[in-house]
């Protein structure tokens, strides 16, 4: 096991590293912008280093400046978290040939996953459905034309790398194909400094459904169950829970297996997610695997009673898979709601001084946060503050702890969207589970 872990983060996620090593009885050293100098994660590390300035560029997407952190420190192993460097093949490599242990999946695996044409491809080999698709790239509006009329309308652009929504354009018309494919190769070149797209068919009103995978180097994988995060503003979730209302044992036995052929066929290791759309038939479809640890992970943790941070510490330090999954039993439901500080309404951004702060609690009521009463929230980063998780025996006893936890949940001085939670968790289609991905947008 690690004696010290650098976490190559900030925010909630950076603390819930934090306690997981403390348990662990492994020190921890937390790198931090000249803008989170009075963050919690600092206070709560062992030790701090400050990596630069508040823009990321220069300091938490500074691989340089945190491999010095980690050199200067002794670091084992550095913890990436989410976003930033997390799925960064580049960055992986980096701390393989520094002799430091990257915690996450090998540069080789992430490399395979980071681009969604080979993906798409290691998905069909591995017998993992797929929409119908280009099967590449697109190279010019003629043969996007040709492919649309071949899988027939409507379609979907995407960009072959990054994610969020960049780079994506539904298509329902031939006469709107050509504009909308130089559009998305502009956004994804703009974004990610690549204009690769393909095209595939175009799924109605799916929900969006995503299994947690867990693997040692010893060649033991597992499943820990789903997660529907279909509840999302422009590709980016905002509630999630699980199990799903619309996935049964047989289902999730299905979904289960697809992503665990996955996983064997590129050796993945450690944790990760294979994200798949459902549609209305039960038929699923992969999307992507995101080669790191999810926020919204804690749903799985209640649900399954896996710390899912303490498995990546474990497989990275190379220990074998102490549960197998006959012993995996899903128990109870438990939802998430990402609080952001922003307008409910507009969804703008509100940093600022927290000047009154009640956090909920109780039986089943779990908050991930690293915010504090008086803490000023940064403008530089996502606007993500907390995490507040419910559990309860059925689904309708946890909507009723979220209905309680949401209404003691108080943060002044800026805006949060716990408004919007709020009036969603009472929309009756949300409490009857008829939800796809457009929810929220017929919602608002």
């Amino acid at each position: 096991m690690f004696n010290k872990i650098l976490i190559a983060n900030r925010g909630e996620i950076a603390v819930r590293i934090i306690r997981a090593c403390k348990e662990l009885g492994i020190r921890t050293v937390a790198v931090y912008s000249s803008a989170d100098k009075s963050s919690l994660h600092t206070r709560l590390a062992d030790e701090t280093i400050c990596i630069g300035p508040p823009k990321s560029q220069g300091s938490y997407l500074s691989i340089s400046s945190i491999i010095s952190a980690a050199e200067v420190s002794n670091a084992e192993a550095i913890h990436p978290g989410y976003g930033f460097l997390a799925e960064n093949p580049a960055f992986a490599e980096i701390c393989e040939n520094c002799g430091i242990k990257f915690i996450g999946p090998t540069s080789a695996s992430m490399k395979m996953m980071s681009n969604k044409i080979e993906a798409k491809k290691i998905a069909e080999g591995a017998k993992v459905p797929v929409l119908p698709w280009s099967r590449g790239e697109i190279r010019d509006e003629n043969e996007a034309l040709e492919i649309a009329k071949k899988i027939g309308y409507p379609v979907m652009i995407k960009a072959a790398s990054g994610g969020g929504g960049r780079g994506m354009k539904i298509v329902r018309t031939q006469a709107s194909l050509g504009n909308a494919f130089h559009t998305a190769r502009s956004e994804a070149m703009a974004a990610f400094g690549e204009g690769d797209v393909f095209l595939e068919r175009f799924c109605e009103l799916p929900r969006h459904i995503e299994i947690q995978v867990v693997a040692d180097r010893h060649g033991n994988a597992i499943h820990l169950g789903e997660r529907d995060c279909s509840i999302q503003r422009r590709h980016q979730k905002i509630l999630e829970e699980s199990p799903s209302i619309a996935v049964d044992d047989k289902l999730r036995r299905q979904m289960g297996d697809a992503a665990l052929r996955l996983v064997k066929t590129i050796g993945y290791t450690n944790v990760g997610t294979v994200e798949f759309l459902l549609d209305k038939n039960r038929n699923f479809y992969f999307i992507e695997m995101n080669t790191r640890v999810q926020v919204e992970h804690p749903v799985t943790e209640m649900v399954t009673g896996v710390d899912i941070i303490k498995e990546q510490i474990r497989l990275a330090a190379g220990e074998k898979l102490g549960i197998r999954q006959r012993h995996i039993n899903i128990s109870g439901h438990s939802i998430e709601c990402r609080i952001n500080a922003e307008d409910p309404e507009s969804f703008v951004p509100s940093p600022g001084r927290i000047t009154r702060l009640h956090l909920p609690g109780g039986l089943g009521v779990r908050v991930d946060s690293a915010v504090y009463c008086n803490y000023t929230i940064p403008p530089y980063y996502d606007s993500l503050i907390a995490k507040l998780i419910v559990h309860g025996k059925t689904r309708e006893e946890a909507l009723g702890k979220m209905a309680m936890a949401l209404g003691e949940c108080f943060i002044e001085g800026v805006k949060t969207n716990i408004p919007l939670h709020i009036n969603i968790i009472k929309e009756h289609d949300f409490i009857e589970g008829k939800v796809t991905i457009d929810f929220l947008r017929r919602f608002m």
